[in-house]
């Protein structure tokens, strides 16, 4: 074998590296090629989203909007002319309106959106409450000496022993007791001579002095029996026998044959267990729904299969401070002795949901029944055979004589609703396809549904699954979502006003009266526009304007309550906190806005306009002005000219503008808009 090196070709190297870096570039080309065909194949709409959500790039121009104003719209990027924030680019899809957004049909399959339909059901609302038993405390007795002695023998010699009612219990030996026998004994032997002698006078006062000593020996224990059977035998005992004064079971032994007691010291404590008490906490809410007499059904741990009836015997009218809860107490009879004081339960009260009223049981219907315990039901009125009370109609106590038709409720799947911190909102299917924010007004839950109060009519659709996919659209829309929960919830203007506007003619004071009120209000409005305190000169005249209106005769029932509120509120103005005089002004504004659609002086000259900013924390942003000039007195120079014009409510006895119509931009759009974006400019420069 060779010993000398083995080299390579340096050729043979060159062409292998060669080799290699023509595949890699062959490689890399195919993939760069690859990537140019699919954005051309996507350009050219060979290619599309699968999801179904376009985007605007794709589709036409780009719209730039405002998150916080979404009426902005503007092809090219920059910040919102209102508010001055950075416009972003505006979300495809839904854009026929500012308060609801559509979802193509492969994006609603995608993200799994579902649909139910709020219902007009009967409903009946379960209570559950926690709670446990207890005694009865009207069947517990206490069974104690009544003169000082020593026990000769205890018969009920252990804790639980069962007694009736007249069992003997305890031997007592009391020298004081055998005395007053003694002196008992003697008084009738007297009261029996001084009667054969004929004296009547000294006949009389010697049966007080035996009546007197009667009464000493019942009150020292002895029973009305005892006393005769002892004037029978004409010898004292002194030993006294002491009966159980109820039935029941033994739950304390006190004392020990031979121990001596004194007058008053317990011996046994004896309780009725055929009745027991189960005291439930409630929420103070649900408290407010149930009544007296009314039927709870109660399982015990103990006994998990089995149902134990009972009926309301009190709701304390004080709630518990550390916990929140109110006291309701139940009776429910142990004829079985089943259910034990100390033992858990959970308990159901069936309550029927709407309108408060009148509730039909049918056991209690046309009956009298005990008002202090609810278990004693009597076809005809009577006394209690328990407290002895006048049995009283169950009707007074809510519990009507007829069968009631069962009130309908408005009903969503409970998972439709998204809460909003105190508020409520659902998204309702307007149209195919097109979701709307809407909030509502929630009645109570139940265990699968929620209850609708307002906002939302039989037969409308909302959206039980993908509610938050349809939101995040909402949001890249720049529309009202859960984001923001002042533009979520109120995103429309106060719907308190009326749809329906009347408006009637006052004249003479009244008519003065409601003008000169709607004069200051204005001027009000002016000077928190100014970003100016209310003075007290207005507050004063703001008030004395509405007392007079509300204190004027035969005026319709709206115009003196809305009179009377107003007056109640001005009285709070002009405390110099300009913030505090806006949130008062708001809750005036919504007083004035119904005075505006039901009444005008006879004597006015111009028309009432109404605004609504989006903008204003809480919502509800309304206020009136005799111009169509805007000027937002929420907001002040912050933003001005924020807001939309909602209406125009006519003059007495003129027809309202067609309603569709009010909602417009202000006449002065461009100076408003070229305002407020001077001011919202110098707002980001910190000026």
């Amino acid at each position: 074998m060779s010993n000398e090196p083995t080299h390579r070709h340096p050729g043979r190297a060159h062409r292998w590296w060669f080799r290699t870096l023509v595949q890699t570039l062959g490689f890399a080309a195919v993939g760069i090629g690859l990537i140019a065909l699919l954005g051309v194949a996507q350009r050219v709409g060979w290619l599309s989203d699968s999801t179904g959500i376009s985007t605007a790039a794709t589709q036409g121009d780009v719209v730039y909007t405002c998150p916080m104003h979404p009426q902005i719209r503007q092809p090219n990027p920059g910040r919102c002319p209102i508010c001055g924030m950075e416009l972003v680019v505006a979300a495809p899809g839904g854009q026929a309106d500012d308060h609801s957004v559509t979802i193509a049909p492969a994006a609603r399959r995608l993200a799994n959106i579902q649909t139910a339909e709020a219902k007009l059901v009967p409903l009946d609302r379960t209570i559950r409450a926690v709670g446990s038993i207890t005694f009865d405390e009207s069947r517990v007795a206490t069974i104690a000496a009544y003169v000082d002695g020593r026990i000769e023998r205890m018969f009920a010699d252990y804790t639980g022993v069962p007694v009736v009612k007249g069992d003997h219990l305890v031997v007592l030996y009391s020298p004081e007791l055998y005395s007053a026998q003694f002196e008992f004994l003697a008084s009738q032997r007297r009261l029996r001579e001084v009667s054969n002698r004929g004296n009547s006078g000294l006949a009389e006062t010697q049966e007080r002095l035996a009546d007197h000593a009667r009464q000493k020996l019942l009150e020292l224990g002895m029973t009305a029996k005892q006393v005769d059977e002892l004037r029978a035998s004409d010898k004292p005992e002194s030993r006294l026998t002491i009966y159980s004064p109820i039935g029941g079971t033994v739950t304390e032994k006190l004392a020990v044959e031979g121990q001596y007691v004194e007058t008053g010291q317990p011996i046994y404590r004896i309780v009725d267990l055929s009745m027991v008490w189960l005291v439930l906490k409630l929420f103070p809410e649900d408290a407010t729904s149930i009544r007296f007499g009314q039927q709870v059904k109660a399982k015990v741990q103990s006994l998990p299969r089995e149902t134990f009836d009972g009926r309301v015997a009190f709701i304390n009218p004080v709630v518990d401070p550390r916990t929140r809860t109110v006291d309701v107490r139940v009776e429910i009879p142990n004829p079985k002795g089943k259910l034990r004081p100390g033992d858990y339960a959970t308990a159901t009260i069936t309550v029927p949901v709407g309108p408060a009223g009148e509730i039909y049981d049918a056991k209690l219907a046309g009956k009298w029944i005990s008002p202090m315990h609810p278990q004693i039901v009597r076809d005809q009125p009577g006394t209690c055979p328990i407290c002895g009370m006048q049995l009283v109609p169950t009707s007074d106590f809510g519990f009507s004589r007829e069968p009631l038709p069962h009130p309908e409720s408005l009903v969503v799947p409970r998972q439709a609703v998204l809460m909003v911190g105190d508020h409520a909102a659902v998204y309702v299917e307007t149209e195919a396809g097109k979701f709307e924010l809407r909030p509502v007004t929630l009645g109570l839950f139940t265990a699968k549904d929620a209850v609708i109060l307002s906002r939302l009519e039989p037969g409308e659709k909302v959206a039980t699954a993908g509610n938050f996919l349809i939101d995040s659209q909402m949001q890249l829309s720049g529309k009202p979502s859960l984001v923001d929960p002042s533009r979520a919830i109120v995103s429309q203007p106060d719907d308190h006003t009326h749809d329906h506007v009347d408006v009637k003619p006052l004249s003479g004071s009244a008519g003065k009266a409601i003008e000169q009120l709607y004069t200051v209000y204005v001027s009000i409005q002016k000077s928190l526009a100014k970003d100016t305190a209310v003075s007290k000169e207005q507050a004063t005249n703001l008030s004395q304007a509405a007392t007079l209106l509300s204190s004027e005769k035969d005026l319709p029932e709206e115009v003196t309550r809305q009179a009377a509120l107003i007056a109640q509120e001005a009285a709070t103005l002009a405390k110099g906190n300009l913030e505090q005089d806006r949130a008062i002004f708001k809750t005036i504004s919504h007083a004035a806005l119904h005075l505006a659609a039901v009444a005008r002086g006879s004597e006015a000259k111009r028309p009432l306009i109404q605004y609504h900013c989006s903008m204003v924390e809480g919502g509800q942003g309304d206020w009136l002005q005799f111009s169509d000039h805007l000027l937002n007195p929420y907001w002040g120079s912050q933003m001005l000219h924020c807001g939309d014009t909602i209406r125009t409510f006519p003059l007495a006895g003129a027809s309202a503008p067609d309603h569709a119509s009010q909602h417009r931009e202000p006449a002065d759009a461009k100076s408003s808009t070229a305002e407020g974006k001077s001011a919202a400019t110098k707002s980001a420069k910190g000026e």
